[in-house]
């Protein structure tokens, strides 16, 4: 054999040996093109059993089932056309997006507790489809608007009912899940509040369109009136994708909510609060002769609330840390008798998703679809260690549920309970959470850094003996991100 030849035959033996696993690794990464959310990954049963053998009314239960009240005069009746085109913002610029009835944010939903809400979605013109998820409203499990998972897509041309009792209370939006990233960055998406309208009362929607920050889609400063002596209540919403300093400036202010949940035993604060991606919180104060404002991250957007517009000033550098703030409460369950204990780890790793190559995001090691379906019963009550070492932070958003957050970095919390259904979870830090599995159905857990969910950063939980009829891809085209 010839010189030339042999170092031919290396050369081939060498690049088959480099090509042949990362073709194994192209192949076993593709999703496939259809599939069912319910049949996704691996099951991890976090310690308890396969079956409890009490399976919801004793046998199977579909998604489909799981509805809010089918009969009854609703209260609260809205119908939201969701459109594609150029609108402008409040503030006037011009975006090229979508809307809800004309307008971005979309119309203010409100409704008191105990009612019966049904809102009514026409896609006039959203090309790829669209649907309306209730973001921290524990609503039953078909009415939560996740395209393949808990409804099919609204088509252009079509529309879907949603129909639920609101029953808690607080600071809440709604916003597309289908093809998540771009359509909620887009404009599909707006406010909703449970509970009497107060005379102090401010909603502050905070939205970054074609990189122009808005609060209630107007850009820079803009102005509130309220008289001084008046007890505002300011309910702040971050629809961004990442976390957001906010903050009232002008005068001492109390944290009394946060994801729709009030806090115990809160105290006057200056510094500014954290606001994780998707999350709310509602800042209480007694509005001062001189006026305050709300600064979203910087004082050049800002909500000026008085009887007249007080001066612009940036927020401090300190931090409100709910670990520690407030006072302890009954949690209403007891999470050392957990009978679920599940790990949610979140890191990143180069390779092949769907046949693309680039770094990944990953759970429990995995790449998504294969990726761990967390398994409960109802009736369990849920520990949930979830820990980053990703680079990156991640607002981690469970879908049905709020959770408690028991402890950061092995720190036990010590204030009022801090329930959430979106945590921000910074990069290397461990949070522990509890929850009680009281919402069956199959339920969404991903990072609501929406682009991330689209790279892989999202998986289930999932009630034993739930089965869907949707599907995500295929005929249907669902992109639930």
């Amino acid at each position: 054999m010839s010189d030339r030849r042999r170092g031919r035959l290396i050369a081939l033996g060498v690049t088959l040996a480099v090509l042949a696993p990362l073709g194994y690794l192209w192949a076993t990464s593709l999703v496939p093109g259809s599939y069912s959310a319910a049949e996704m990954g691996y099951a991890d049963y976090g310690g308890g059993p396969a079956s409890s053998g009490h399976e919801h009314h004793g046998g199977r239960m579909s998604v489909a089932d799981l509805t809010g009240p089918a009969t009854g005069t609703p209260d609260v009746a809205v119908t939201l056309v969701a459109r594609k085109g150029k609108y402008q913002l409040a503030s006037g610029e011009t975006v090229d997006g979508f809307t809800l009835n004309g307008t971005s944010p979309g119309p203010m939903i409100r409704a008191k507790v105990g009612d019966l809400v049904q809102v009514t979605l026409v896609n006039e013109s959203v090309p790829d489809g669209a649907t309306l998820h209730w973001h921290g409203i524990d609503v039953p499990n078909a009415e939560d608007g996740v395209a393949g998972v808990t409804q099919d897509a609204v088509r252009p041309g079509g529309k879907h009912v949603y129909r639920f009792k609101a029953e808690q209370a607080g600071t809440y939006w709604y916003h597309s899940h289908q093809v998540s990233s771009s359509e909620v960055k887009g404009g599909l998406f707006g406010p909703i509040v449970i509970g009497r309208e107060q005379p102090g009362e401010v909603v502050a929607a905070i939205h970054t369109y074609d990189g122009k920050r808005t609060i209630n889609g107007r850009t820079g400063t803009q102005r509130v009136e309220l008289a001084a002596g008046t007890t505002a209540r300011v309910r702040v919403i971050n629809t961004d994708n990442a976390i957001l300093r906010v903050g009232l400036v002008g005068t001492p202010y109390k944290v009394v909510a946060v994801d729709g949940r009030d806090l115990h035993g809160p105290t006057p604060v200056t510094a500014a609060f954290p606001l994780a991606a998707g999350a709310r919180v509602d800042l209480e104060a007694v509005v001062p002769a001189g006026g305050m404002r709300l600064v979203a991250g910087s004082a050049a957007v800002s909500l000026g609330i008085g009887p007249v517009d007080p001066p612009r000033a940036e927020l401090p550098s300190e931090t409100v840390d709910l670990l520690s703030y407030g006072t302890p409460a009954a949690l209403g369950f007891d999470p050392s008798k957990a009978d679920r204990r599940f790990e949610y780890r979140i890191g990143r790793r180069p390779g092949f998703l769907d046949g693309v190559p680039g770094l990944w995001w990953t759970i429990n090691g995995h790449k998504f679809p294969d990726v761990p379906m967390y398994m409960v019963a109802e009736g369990d009550i849920v520990r949930m260690t979830i820990s980053n070492t990703s680079g990156q932070a991640h607002p981690m958003h469970l879908h049905g549920h709020h959770a408690v957050v028991l402890s950061r970095n092995g720190v036990a919390s010590t204030g009022s309970p801090w329930w959430i259904d979106t945590l921000e979870v910074g990069n290397d830090e461990t949070y522990e959470i509890a929850f009680a599995a009281d919402n069956p159905g199959l339920w969404m857990d991903h990072c609501h850094n929406l682009p991330h969910a689209s790279e892989g950063l999202m998986t289930h939980l999932m009630y034993e003996g739930t089965t869907t009829p949707y599907r995500i891809g295929g005929p249907t085209s669902n992109e639930p991100e």
